[in-house]
């Protein structure tokens, strides 16, 4: 047995120390630490869709979707793989170390972030933050799936992903008002400044016994992790869930661009703009297409709903099988993506991110459950980091999926360019040296990007909502970006219902 010395400082155990409300004080102080790498991280997540690639973000980097769909892939694949790695070293070098690493490297990505504007010095900065949250996740929440029993596991895990969007919450809010009153750079300094707050809780806190063998060298750590990861049943699942999540994060990574470029919120922003609340006023702001409310607020509401119902869900689900409440969401989740998604109406998009939202309390805290109730003795923090590899696999692919969908058939600025080409005196006899490809509109028609809306309006002589409305009818950019993410979720929820019906053979599956 491991000294508290070889383990770098007093280790607490679950059992000891001050409880409150059922759980120990320990449990509470991971989930505030979590909250704030939590609200750092959407403070930035909730609006940088817009920073790398929006058109008419004038103070914008204006890279292309493909270029977005990179960006975003890897940034999947740093922060969600590597956990795979991270977690095994997690458990067996000590929680709190990883922790102090991790909140170093988030600071060190965010304030590259300000300052880094080319693609490749952009794309560093992204990758430091996303190894920085790699070693965070499996640290954290396995320091968390030692504080919780099989009984306990499904309200231990709800609180944890409520006080996760109390931070997701909050953070859109914030982002809307820096952006707009502040620069893009004050913005990613104060991720950094909040981040930092961890360290004062990190002094304070007591690290746990993972129950791992604290004498394996970091080969041995590797072998074992990747000797974990090859179980059939185990690829099995997490490649299920892989196809789920593919689909589910392009609610919050694309629809920030479809959103701005697509959905009409005008008459929710006339509301807020007339509310006696002063606080509202900030969120109907003005646009080409008149007062429309910002992106990153419509999407709030799937964090808003998450900390008003979070609690009550976990409650009422606490005692069904794990893999069958993940099936309900996943249907839930995947009808509320298709509602979002096939509209420009802002209020019907809000009802599609509330059944969104309920789909993800249904699902998203119930993968960590079912890895934590699965998982071996002294394998918490392995297991937990490969919680991750559905985010990173699922991330990866809907990344450049959705780069490509998005690039091709959605951007309203590269539809704009099109119209141009296909449909006025500007492309005349070029339609046919057009091979598809929308890196090459610029050169054909003599239109950037940024420029393209502008110039395609004054060519037909409509108005920004009237081009709009022409380019949503001429190329319907809502069933080529959508139906095929949503054609994912729905195979991955009959795998899901398949995988369930075999796992109740399975006592060391079933859950």
């Amino acid at each position: 047995m491991a000294t508290p010395a070889q383990t770098g400082g007093p280790m607490q155990k679950p059992g000891e120390g001050f409880w409150m409300f059922g759980f120990p004080m320990g449990y509470w102080m991971l989930n505030g630490i979590e909250m704030f790498e939590r609200m750092a991280y959407f403070l930035i997540r909730s609006v940088v869709a817009i920073y790398i690639m929006q058109a008419d973000e004038v103070h914008g980097l204006h890279f292309t979707a493909a270029q977005k769909g990179t960006i975003y892939a890897w940034w999947f694949v740093f922060q969600s793989i590597l956990p795979m790695f991270t977690g095994g070293y997690a458990d067996r070098y000590g929680y709190k170390k990883t922790l102090f690493f991790s909140v170093t490297l988030n600071i060190a990505g965010y304030v590259m972030m300000a300052y880094l504007t080319s693609f490749w010095g952009f794309f560093t900065a992204i990758m430091v933050l996303a190894t920085g949250t790699a070693f965070f996740k499996p640290s954290l929440q396995g320091s968390l799936a030692q504080n919780l029993t099989k009984s306990n596991s499904s309200v231990g895990w709800g609180i944890f992903y409520w006080i996760v969007n109390v931070g997701a919450a909050v953070a859109p809010m914030l982002a809307a008002f820096i952006r707009t009153e502040y620069s893009w750079q004050v913005l990613f300094l104060t991720g950094a400044a909040i981040t930092a707050l961890n360290y004062g809780m990190l002094f304070t806190f007591k690290d746990f016994q993972s129950g791992a063998d604290k004498t394996e060298s970091p080969i041995q750590v590797f072998v074992r992790t990747m000797k974990n990861i090859v179980e059939p049943r185990l690829v099995a699942w997490l490649l299920i869930m892989s196809c789920f999540w593919l689909m589910m994060y392009q609610l919050w990574d694309l629809h920030p661009n479809f959103i701005t470029d697509w959905v009409d919120s005008g008459h929710l922003a006339h509301a807020f703009q007339n509310s006696p609340i002063p606080f509202f006023h900030s969120w109907a702001i003005a646009t080409d297409r008149g007062l429309m409310v910002p992106q990153e607020i419509l999407l709030n509401l799937n964090a808003l709903l998450i900390v008003a119902f979070m609690l009550v869900v976990a409650k009422v689900v606490s005692n069904m099988r794990v893999l069958a409440v993940m099936i309900i969401g996943m249907a839930v989740a995947t009808a509320g993506i298709l509602i979002a998604g096939l509209t420009t109406s802002g209020y019907i998009f809000l009802l599609g991110v509330a059944g969104f939202s309920f789909g993800e309390m249904l699902t998203g805290p119930k993968k960590n459950e079912y890895l934590g109730l699965i998982a071996p003795a002294g394998k918490k923090g392995l297991y937990l980091g490969y919680v991750n590899i559905p985010v990173g696999i699922g991330g990866f692919a809907g990344s450049k999926i959705a780069g490509y969908l998005y690039g091709h058939f959605g951007d309203k600025a590269v539809l704009a360019q099109k119209y141009l080409l296909e449909h006025t005196a500007i492309g005349e006899g070029k339609v046919s040296m057009w091979d598809g490809d929308p890196d090459k509109l610029a050169d054909l028609v003599g239109v950037t990007r940024p420029e393209a809306m502008d110039r395609l309006q004054s060519v037909i002589g409509m108005d920004p909502v009237q081009t709009t409305q022409l380019l949503w009818d001429t190329y319907q950019p809502q069933y080529a970006v959508w139906l095929p993410l949503a054609a994912i979720g729905v195979v991955a929820i009959v795998a899901l219902i398949i995988f369930n019906q075999m796992a109740k053979k399975w006592a060391d599956m079933d859950a």
